[in-house]
């Protein structure tokens, strides 16, 4: 390998441009193209990251150290095989693969051809989650809100697939214990699977964790609270800020006295800066990923296992019809005709 690490994109949508962006900037690497079924996407990409636009990624490969894999999720299985069998050092935007049987033959084509497999779970490298974890120690409760409005190029997966699994993977991270069960609720409202979802893990240590995810809310939220004996600890991953309270004594008997709250400074570096950094890193000194291809499996099979559980409850495939609508009450009936009037709005455009 050169001394400069020569890099590809493959897939030109938002976070496909956005890795060309990052990758585009540094001075240790270079970007030599972007591909994309698309030509104008992928010329759009390209010119914005100046390099070279390609429509068939088997010609970029050969030209590769390394490369991001940011096609739609379907498509993780067949060209991440192809960039690893062509021994090159390969991220893959989560959810690794479809299905844990593809994305184990993904981990073990890496494991043969002794490259880097990275999934993309870019929380891990928010600075708020970063800094959190110094002060994380055996959790007991967490909730998890991760809301925000629809997206139709991600209507082939539903929003466990598509937002939550980035909280299943810091969950699985933070809390050093096995899922013994899990409950879950969601609905279908503008897609063919569920655009919003509840779900309630139990570990083996005792604790709990609910998560919320929705694609159908109208203001972003990201947020997790973390409580556990000594100490709560509240994280946005919007706004990467962290906010920690904690005991000051045993015995609470005021808690403007006896609880201390620190708000740590976070570094301004962006996620996407640091993930690529990490995989850079990971590259050059034959390092295995902190969000390896097995924290990727795992990550994908609670996700399953929570859409399996969904297939029993669900409302499915209404799309938001109106048969559907009127038994929703409240904000969520609102927001899901928004969105609904929304789309037939761009349809007719």
């Amino acid at each position: 390998m050169s001394n400069k690490i020569k890099f590809g994109v493959i897939g030109a949508g938002r976070m496909g441009t956005n890795h060309a962006k990052v990758i585009s900037r540094r001075d240790d690497v270079e970007l030599v193209g972007v591909c994309d079924t698309n030509t104008w996407r992928s010329q759009i990409a390209a010119w914005r990251s100046g390099s070279m636009a390609y429509n068939d990624y088997t010609d970029l490969l050969p030209k590769l150290d390394a490369v991001i894999v940011a096609v739609p999720t379907q498509f993780h299985h067949k060209v991440g095989m192809a960039a690893l069998s062509a021994g090159v050092h390969t991220l893959i935007e989560k959810p690794i693969a479809s299905n844990v049987k593809e994305a184990r033959e993904l981990l073990e084509c890496s494991e043969k051809k002794g490259v880097q497999l990275q999934v993309g779970h870019i929380e891990r490298f928010n600075p708020a989650v970063l800094a959190a974890i110094e002060h994380i120690n055996e959790p007991r409760f967490l909730t998890v809100e991760r809301l925000g409005p629809y997206d139709p190029r991600m209507s082939s997966i539903g929003v466990v697939l598509d937002l939550m699994i980035h909280d299943l993977d810091i969950l699985l991270t933070l809390v050093d214990s096995k899922v013994i069960s899990l409950e879950a609720l969601g609905a279908s409202l503008v897609s063919k699977h569920e655009d919003i979802a509840n779900v309630r893990v139990r570990f083996e240590n005792g604790c709990i964790a609910d998560l919320t995810a929705s694609r159908i809310s109208l203001k972003r939220c990201r947020k997790i609270r973390i409580f556990q004996a000594s100490s709560y600890i509240s994280l946005d991953y919007l706004n990467a800020s962290l906010d920690i309270y904690r005991k000051k004594r045993p015995d609470i008997k005021n808690l403007l006295k006896d609880v201390e709250h620190v708000s740590p400074r976070l570094t301004r570096k962006g996620p996407l800066d640091i993930e690529i950094d990490h995989f850079v890193e990971c590259i050059r000194h034959n390092r295995k990923p902190w969000p390896s291809g097995e924290h990727g499996i795992e990550a994908l099979k609670l996700a399953l296992q929570i859409t399996d559980e969904l297939e029993k409850y669900e409302v499915n495939n209404h799309g938001g019809s109106t048969s559907f609508l009127p038994i929703i009450g409240g904000a969520l009936r609102k927001a899901a005709e928004t969105v609904s009037k929304t789309l037939k709005a761009e349809k007719n455009v």
